[in-house]
């Protein structure tokens, strides 16, 4: 049974640097999901935020010379400013180190205690500061991680707090057993070999003698909160849990729970975290959507760690919100690892904004325009998406749902180039002027799919075509 209820967050990235594309990808896929929702008449709730704790961020604020919380505040400013440069729809920004999430963390502490699956024990192991874990000797690449190859791991030894995560091996086989709980299937196979062969219980919190800036553990002065431990809670404190449940029961507890994340994060969204709601008595998430990884040139995955990320303000400004948009959710797998690089972004702008959606906009409203043709209030009043689109989108493959709609438009331009009614209009006026009202019907129809990813453009399009004008400048200008 379809909830009326669809609650949908991103991973919240570490402020240890300006945003960069990786996550703009994962922000527009979430924002895009979240539009089609809210079109199919659900009521939406949209979470995303920022993790401002941990050894890193501690370590980059003492190397810059910055107080730590400034330090935090000025990254998360920069977080904050991606909702107007991707048009972003989110209904929450949750950020660690407030107030209302710190109780939350503390809460969900004091519930995993009481359940028994909170010990405390001395471990010794590698630790790799860039993905805040342990790891171990068979992880490594040339005796380093290997998603952080400019950073050495440390050998830990300490006494920490660990989650028994291992007690709830069934139920995460059983919840893994559902085809349908992770996008793409083989992210879930992943999950599953990790629960069967790789999966232990974990550390939850760290010396304070080693570094102070995490969530205090209650009852113990001695230990900080590990940051994964904290930064998972933000899922359910951004709905308010436990001060006021009224959007947790509602969403939560009563909506279709979807997160969205990279395919790096499948063992910490899809085992450790679910083990956690285990714990503490909450539902599991519904489905989890893990992309792939962004590359640079050489096929080199973007990081902030490898310094060779691109900023979306830099693309945004020259280009526009919308070819941004349209670059991530189309020329961008849904689920696996794609290029960016600057060359390859302009010439797709180029072929597909510039010279296909542009053209084709200017070309049809040239026509309609200057052949006097309208659509008729019924028309206007269509909520049309179509069928297969939404085939795509049940996957979550927003790539494919958008290569669908691109067909349609190529098609518009085909029909313009078989029946020509810039000439027809001479020869049989009646004739040219359907086939300018199809083409009319059509661009609107494809202009009301494209809502959710091209939210701008979309608009503009409605606007021309209700107003029945023709656009003084090309909605995409060609770049040279």
């Amino acid at each position: 049974m379809k909830k009326d209820s669809f609650y949908i967050t991103t991973t919240i990235p570490y402020v240890n640097a300006e945003p960069h594309i990786g996550f703009a990808l994962e922000l527009t896929q979430a924002d895009a999901l979240a539009r089609y929702q809210r079109l199919n008449d659900r009521e939406v709730f949209f979470s995303t935020g920022t993790d401002e704790y941990g050894q890193k961020i501690w370590e980059a604020s003492i190397k810059e010379g910055k107080n730590v919380q400034d330090y935090v505040d000025h990254y998360t400013q920069k977080f904050l400013e991606l909702k107007g440069i991707l048009n972003l729809s989110y209904d929450n920004f949750i950020r660690t180190t407030s107030v209302g999430h710190i109780t939350a963390v503390q809460e969900f502490w004091r519930l995993c205690n009481k359940k028994g699956d909170i010990y405390k024990k001395i471990y010794r192991g590698l630790y790799c500061v860039g993905c805040e874990k342990f790891i171990t000797e068979k992880d490594l690449k040339d005796g380093f991680c290997p998603l952080h190859p400019n950073k050495k791991p440390e050998i830990v030894e300490e006494e920490n707090y660990f989650f028994r995560l291992s007690k709830y091996k069934k139920e995460l086989l059983q919840y893994l057993a559902n085809d349908k709980v992770i996008f793409p299937e083989w992210r879930r196979k992943e999950a599953i070999d990790f629960v069967q062969n790789g999966m232990e219980d974990f550390s939850i919190s760290r010396d304070k003698r080693r570094f102070s800036w995490g969530i205090p553990i209650p009852g113990d002065e001695t230990q900080v909160m590990y940051v994964w431990f904290g930064a998972f809670v933000n899922y359910i404190s951004t709905l308010g849990w436990p001060n006021s449940k009224g959007l947790f029961d509602k969403f939560w507890v009563g909506g279709e729970r979807v997160q969205i994340a990279g395919k790096d994060m499948v063992k910490f969204q899809s085992v450790m975290w679910q083990g956690m709601l285990l714990s503490a008595g909450m539902p599991t998430t519904d489905k989890i959507i893990y992309h792939g990884f962004i590359t640079g040139e050489g096929g080199i995955k973007m990081s902030k760690s490898l310094g060779n990320v691109i900023n979306p303000n830099d693309i945004v400004k020259e280009y526009g919100t919308d070819a941004l948009r349209y670059f991530l959710l189309r020329e961008i797998s849904s689920f696996e690892d794609s290029p960016f690089t600057m060359e390859r972004f302009k010439d797709a702008y180029n072929a597909n904004l510039a010279n296909g959606l542009g053209n084709l906009i200017s070309r049809v409203m040239t026509m309609a325009v200057t052949y006097n043709v309208n659509l008729s209030k019924d028309e206007l009043e269509i909520k049309y998406f179509d069928h297969n689109s939404r085939n795509y989108l049940k996957d979550f493959d927003i790539n494919q749902c958008l290569n669908e709609i691109w067909s349609k438009l190529k098609s518009l331009d085909e029909y313009i180039q078989k029946k020509e009614p810039f000439k027809n209009i001479k020869i049989n006026p009646k004739e040219a002027k359907q086939d300018v009202h199809y083409l009319l019907f059509h661009l609107y129809s494809h202009a009301l799919e494209l809502e959710p990813f091209l939210p701008e453009t979309s608009d503009k399009i409605k606007k021309l075509i209700r107003e029945n004008k023709k656009p003084e400048k090309s909605l995409f200008p060609r770049k040279d």
